[in-house]
């Protein structure tokens, strides 16, 4: 293998230089821990409230509404048990949310349902994009909390998170929004768009993994999802990783930073490869194709099984995904894609690829020389494409 191309960033990056320099004092000389009060815990506490300023001053937040977390996944079900056990209180027990938001709201939803909650799934269409007036229309006097991803990990469309916010705010119910795929490509800014809470998790934008953090608007006074010390003002227990607290915080300011420019060379990258992709046969793209991230495609082709098409890539040398990493080991079809009306046959044909800070034009030649001649091979030997030629079996996709 000559080559290797990584086009799997919406599944984790390269830690940055900059992000792996700024680290690795801390795992040295600036060893200590936050909570001590000698100089070596006063040099790391230091840095712990630097890096908290400098990742509120990139969504507009206040330095003291950043919570460190493990990641995304503690964020999203810290913000989203902690609100439901606070509002049963006031006899709110009703969530809204999509039919195509990661598992780790969509299981924590479900671990809420068998508590008593009641959760609503908004349809996402077509496109891949929750309509506000659906949302508005949910609303009921006892909803406690709307929580909707900022952009999908799989087919990267884009919520219409401002206009969700603002009816959010008009009706007196919190919002929380998991920003995991969105933070550093998107501009976030949680006091316009009327955010109450944020997840965010630093491999995703080229700071280490294992760490992340939830915003949470001042006044809301979540209940503890850990316990044990007083770590985060008391409300997160577990000595603070450092190094990786850092990292996430150099990563995130040069990431936002950067966004319009990184986004201008990405989505220029993105659509010449939809483009040359669309010309394959029976080929689709999935989600809308103006509101998705910058580096995002996700097509799928009839007749070819994502997973085959994965292997022929992988001997080629393309780090590639048919969908979320997160469920890599299930035989089962995208969740995302059956949301948007995929029938099972097709949404098993899926190929996710989404490029990041490392990828180049030639990569898109490379990956449009070499995706045509795979699809065509695997479909050489397929009953189903032969299937489909000969109009036996036909796959209605829904475009309502």
């Amino acid at each position: 293998m000559d080559r290797l191309i990584y086009v799997d960033n919406s599944a984790t990056t390269p830690v940055s230089p900059e992000a792996l320099k700024a680290m690795e004092p801390y795992f040295i000389e600036g060893f200590g821990n936050a909570s001590s009060l000698y100089s070596v815990g006063r040099k790391a506490k230091k840095a712990l409230e630097e890096a908290r300023a400098s990742i509120a001053g990139c969504f507009n937040a206040q330095p003291d509404e950043i919570y460190f977390t493990s990641g995304g996944s503690e964020a999203d079900n810290w913000a989203i048990k902690g609100v439901a056990h606070l509002m049963a209180k006031k006899g709110k027990k009703h969530i809204i949310t999509s039919k195509f938001e990661h598992h780790a709201v969509l299981h924590t939803c479900a671990v809420l349902e068998k508590e008593g909650f009641e959760v609503t799934y908004l349809d996402v269409h077509h496109n891949g994009i929750v309509r506000p007036e659906e949302l508005e229309a949910a609303i009921r006097p006892d909803t406690a909390l709307v929580t909707i991803m900022y952009a999908n990990n799989e087919i990267g469309t884009i919520q219409p998170i401002p206009e969700i916010g603002a009816i959010c705010k008009k009706h007196g119910v919190l919002f929380h929004t998991d920003a995991v795929q969105a933070a550093g490509n998107i501009h976030i800014d949680v006091k316009a768009q009327n955010i109450d809470m944020l997840s965010i998790s630093a491999h995703k934008f080229h700071g280490p993994k294992g760490v992340g953090a939830l915003y949470i608007r001042k006044g809301i006074i979540l209940p503890n999802l850990i316990e044990g010390g007083a770590q985060e003002k008391g409300h997160r227990a577990g000595t603070e990783n450092v190094a990786g607290i850092v990292g996430m915080s150099v990563a995130l300011k040069n990431a936002c930073d950067h966004i319009d420019e990184k986004a201008a060379r990405l989505s220029k990258m993105r659509d010449r490869l939809i483009d040359g992709l669309l010309k394959i046969e029976r080929s689709h793209i999935n989600g809308d194709r103006e509101h998705r991230l910058p580096g995002n495609v996700n097509m799928c082709f009839e007749g070819v099984e994502g997973e085959s098409l994965l292997l022929q890539l992988d001997l080629r040398g393309v780090c590639a995904s048919s969908g979320s990493a997160c469920t890599s080991g299930s035989l089962d079809p995208s969740h995302v894609l059956l949301s948007i009306g995929l029938p099972h046959e097709i949404a098993h044909g899926s190929l996710r690829i989404s490029f990041g800070d490392q990828n180049t034009e030639e990569d898109v030649d490379f990956l449009l020389q070499e995706i045509p001649q795979i699809v065509n091979y695997l479909r050489s030997f397929s009953p189903l494409w032969e299937e489909i030629k000969e109009g036996k079996v036909h796959f209605p996709i829904n475009y309502d």
